[in-house]
């Protein structure tokens, strides 16, 4: 087990389409021994979709890890003060939340996670999700890859003839790029073909 002992965020944000394939990789981080702390935005909070209700990711969650869920900022806030985590993870990472986090916005329960986790200097992954990726996010993907502590999980253009903007995380690199950020490195190769 891989992560025996260590303390993870796992911050999930509202690009829905993703979710399925994203909480399989709270069970991996559970049984890589890692004790994982559920936290979530406004939007996995509350917005039912065609992918799923909230109730049900709420309750997978809930099952897989053993803990409540952090979804207010005020439950969000002690995170940096306490020094609850060793890694919080965004995993999706929408292009809404990179902005926020490349621009210093804190505005929603996620973004306090990352600012309060910060402060500590230890690492945060983010696992982008977003189709405007290789557009108006792009130079904020560029500002945050050149931020102390802040890792991403390797990703690429999941419909280039489609979606040519879009980006999509390998979620299957969650852990390994977690055991990168906990000694200071990017995993590597950071752009990969899906």
């Amino acid at each position: 087990m891989r992560l025996q002992g260590v303390k993870v965020g796992f911050a999930l944000t509202g690009s829905h389409c993703c979710l399925a394939d994203v909480i399989p990789q709270v069970r991996n981080l559970v049984n890589e021994g890692a004790e994982v702390f559920s936290i979530i935005s406004d939007a996995v909070d509350s917005n039912d979709t065609r992918y799923g209700s909230s109730l049900h990711w709420k309750e997978s969650l809930k099952e897989i890890t053993g803990k409540e869920i952090v979804s207010t900022i005020v439950g969000a806030e002690p995170i940096g003060p306490q020094k609850l985590l060793d890694v919080v993870v965004v995993a999706p990472c929408t292009g809404n939340t990179l902005a926020k986090l490349a621009n210093g916005i804190t505005d929603g329960t996620v973004l306090m996670a990352v600012k309060a986790h910060l402060r500590n200097q230890r690492p945060v992954v983010l696992a982008v999700s977003t189709n405007d990726g290789l557009s108006v996010n792009a130079k904020n993907i560029g500002l945050l890859l050149n931020m102390k502590n802040i890792y991403m999980v390797p990703f690429g253009q999941d419909n280039p003839s489609g979606k040519p903007n879009s980006l999509v995380a390998k979620w299957e690199l969650i852990v390994d790029t977690i055991l990168e950020s906990i000694k200071g490195k990017q995993l590597q190769p950071l752009l990969i073909m899906h």
